[in-house]
């Protein structure tokens, strides 16, 4: 029903905003990942999935493209709401979870608050297929800025490696000897490659 909204940011927090448009305030849920990214900011412009209940009518939103359509994936889980949607993404960046998916570890994704193991291994079988096809286009496009080459990129990798249960020496490792080969590879491809050097 609703895209977007584009409006003035009338107060921030990490678990909504207020953003005003057309002289009325709306009351947007937002995960930590799009708290982060609307910080210091005057005004804003956050995508839309709305949320229709017995009992309430909820805006949840989002900065980028890729986030909003793996908390459609994730809401599409049975035993999965907009709550531990967003708690999921909290947690995870989209592309932090794309990578916990591909690599079937429902033991860190059971760490999210308030999902158990039954349920993590739910959105793995789920969504492993689907999250494939987010992967590959929304997030490196969506998220272009994640992709720098360079310190970043071995600082993200590193941090993306060890949120997926790896020792930091051996990510470390792994990723020194991949960024000497390639020094201009995109974050992504660099947790891609190291994933299968671990």
């Amino acid at each position: 029903m609703y895209e977007y909204i584009k409006g003035t940011v009338v107060e921030l927090n990490p678990a909504y905003a207020v953003l005003e448009a057309g002289g009325i305030g709306y009351y947007i849920n937002i995960s930590l990942q799009s708290y982060t990214e609307l910080q210091g900011a005057a005004e804003a412009r956050l995508l839309l999935h709305y949320i229709v209940r017995e009992d309430a009518r909820i805006l949840f939103g989002f900065t980028t493209r890729a986030e909003r359509d793996i908390f459609r994936l994730l809401i599409g889980v049975s035993g999965v709401g907009g709550n531990t949607a967003r708690m999921i993404l909290s947690t995870y960046s989209p592309r932090e979870l794309v990578n916990i998916i591909a690599t079937e570890n429902a033991g860190l994704l059971k760490n999210v608050k308030g999902l158990g193991l039954k349920t993590a291994q739910k959105i793995i079988v789920e969504l492993q297929d689907k999250m494939t096809g987010v992967g590959a286009g929304g997030i490196s496009t969506a998220a272009a800025g994640m992709a720098t080459p360079g310190e970043g990129c071995y600082d993200e990798a590193l941090a993306a490696l060890t949120m997926l249960g790896f020792s930091r020496a051996a990510s470390d490792k792994a990723l020194r000897a991949i960024l000497k080969e390639n020094p201009g590879i995109s974050v992504e491809e660099a947790v891609r490659q190291s994933l299968k050097k671990l």
